[in-house]
């Protein structure tokens, strides 16, 4: 009898040994498939990044060569690309929360990317260059049906990329919850950082296949992006499909605004009643339909208005890169050292400042963040990022003027002869830097503020807000141009450089931009202290909010003392 309970402990301890060994070896594959997502997510992020600077980089140069289009339709064709795949991901987010289940959508926008990236050679490739025999080609697609077929390869392309950023990709996949904003903003510079990586190796290998090597067969390489990006997302296929908590919607956002303004035009028409703000009149005790939690997040968005507001003639200086500064480099001499230099490898002058400027900020940021007294905020970044972007475009008016002062050349682009200015492309170089710095200042700091500044189920509407803005920004710019090109008989963003006067339409943006710099300098002390925000309760001072953070805390606290060494089960218990 006295063998037995030795037995009974050697075998209750093999048993808890091998239950030991099986839980880490169950844990172990659950961080390598952690991993695995990880890796697949950032994959696909450079691969939809690919196929959409694949598009973009060349899109001018193709629509004037190849389709026939004035210089002014070509650059609001290309506007209007970027801006429509920039809203697409907040539509698609919204389909997919209320209509059609992430699952089936991505689906659907991965059918349509994979479209719309197919259709894009069917546009470019020379038909007419192959013959059945010395007397009939193979195929004559008319120009009326080939510009059918463009936009609708462009519109399927967008939707498609909107999907996979939106449901695939979106921002809340990469577990920002707990950060601080020293670590948001060091997540925003570095993930800024490898986009622009990506983009600058596609606008010169993209371009340069699209321009020299074989012209017809460039939109191909979008197309191959897209099918990398399609089979990754089928390698982990339900895993990859994030799923966000639930929270508040676009549409509740939207719907609190517009009770207010309802409720409030009424309650001042007739009985006058005063509340704090006018967005309380949405309150279901003060007549609206909306609970406090909702109205109260909708307040906290509110509050970033103004910055999203004057994000969008900043985006409308940054789309000057593919289309205003690009046709003045399409217009100058791009040959160096017998080589023919793709147009849109300028783009990467643009991108080396940031590449180089991220950590130099990640430096800066580390010693200003580390001063837990004050709460630093990047408004100050902002200001400096929009007034380099307003002297970017002042610098390339004084480039245009400088360009037509030297004599005119023949050069060959895309097998049509243009005649350009003799000047080299890389006297146009300033006004890339300066842009560049600007997005090196701005982008990250913008997203920052828009993440940090409102409650953690109001961040996923905060950056929607942000993309529609971004996208607006697109928009303004392509009427900008119709506008300016209509206004003055074509002078001012004219088909022919060496005509017009570009500058002057330069030079009005400009002036525009320096207002709209001054404009957010005289608000931006609204967004100065982060720590302030915080400890006030503006940010997750909601009483749901605080009740989650506690049983966080609790649990934290509980899975701490239960694998904690020090402790003996005596004393855990």
């Amino acid at each position: 009898k006295t063998g037995m309970p030795a037995a009974d402990t050697q075998e209750k301890g093999f048993v808890n040994h091998m239950a030991d060994k099986e839980q880490r070896a169950g844990k172990e594959p659950e961080g390598e498939k952690k991993l695995h997502e990880a890796v697949c997510v950032l994959l696909v992020e450079l691969c939809e990044r690919f196929t959409f600077f694949g598009i973009v980089c060349n899109m001018i140069l193709f629509c004037t060569a190849r389709l026939g289009y004035p210089s002014h339709q070509a650059a609001m064709v290309n506007m209007c690309f970027v801006g429509t795949s920039t809203l697409t991901p907040v539509l698609a987010g919204w389909l997919a929360e209320y209509l059609v289940g992430r699952t089936k959508l991505v689906c659907i926008c991965m059918l349509l990317h994979f479209l719309g990236t197919a259709l894009l050679p069917v546009v470019s490739f020379p038909f007419e260059d192959v013959h059945i025999d010395r007397r009939h080609v193979l195929l004559t697609l008319p120009k009326r049906e080939q510009k059918i077929v463009f936009y609708f390869a462009l519109l399927t392309a967008s939707l498609g990329i909107g999907g996979i950023r939106a449901i695939v990709c979106p921002l809340s996949a990469y577990s920002l919850e707990d950060c601080g904003p020293k670590e948001l903003l060091s997540f925003f510079n570095w993930f800024h950082w490898l986009v622009n990586l990506n983009s600058a190796v596609v606008f010169v290998s993209i371009s340069y296949i699209q321009q020299s090597v074989a012209r017809n067969l460039g939109f191909l390489i979008p197309f191959v992006s897209g099918l990398m990006a399609m089979i990754t997302i089928h390698m982990v296929r339900g895993d990859m499909i994030y799923k966000p908590k639930a929270g508040s919607s676009l549409l509740t956002a939207f719907g609190v605004i517009f009770s207010a303004l309802k409720t409030c035009c009424v309650r001042q028409r007739y009985l006058g009643t005063a509340v704090p703000s006018w967005l309380d009149h949405a309150k279901e005790h003060h007549g609206g339909h909306y609970s406090e939690t909702q109205v109260e997040g909708t307040k906290s968005l509110a509050r970033l208005f103004p910055l999203f507001t004057f994000q969008i003639l900043y985006r409308t200086c940054v789309m000057q890169i593919p289309s205003g500064y690009y046709l003045q480099t399409m217009n100058s001499n791009l040959h160096f050292g017998g080589f023919v230099l793709p147009v849109a490898a300028m783009n990467v002058i643009s991108i080396v400042p940031l590449l180089i400027l991220v950590p130099i900020l990640e430096c800066i940021n580390s010693w200003l963040f580390s001063s837990k007294d004050t709460g630093h905020s990047p408004t100050i970044y902002i200001v400096v990022g929009q007034l380099s972007a307003a002297l970017s475009v002042v610098a390339a008016g004084f480039c245009e003027m400088h360009r037509k002062r030297f004599p005119q050349v023949e050069q060959t682009l895309s097998e049509e002869l243009l005649l350009v200015s003799s000047m080299p492309c890389f006297h146009l170089a300033p006004q890339y830097i300066l842009l560049g710095v600007a997005e090196a200042l701005v982008t990250p700091s913008c997203s920052l503020l828009s993440f940090w500044l409102v409650p953690e189920r109001m961040r996923g509407i905060s950056m929607h807000f942000l993309a529609l803005f971004n996208g607006a920004g697109c928009f303004v710019g392509a009427l900008i141009v119709q506008t300016a090109h209509a206004g003055t008989q074509g002078s001012w963003f004219p088909h022919s450089l060496h005509e017009g006067k570009l500058e002057r339409f330069f030079f009005f943006l400009a002036s525009l931009m320096m207002v709209n710099t001054l404009g957010f300098w005289a608000i931006a002390h609204r967004y100065n202290n982060l720590h302030e925000d915080c400890t006030n309760g503006f940010r997750g001072g909601f009483p749901g909010e605080k009740l989650l953070k506690h049983a966080k805390a609790i649990k934290h606290y509980n899975s701490v003392l239960e694998s904690s060494p020090i402790l003996s089960p005596v004393e855990k218990t």
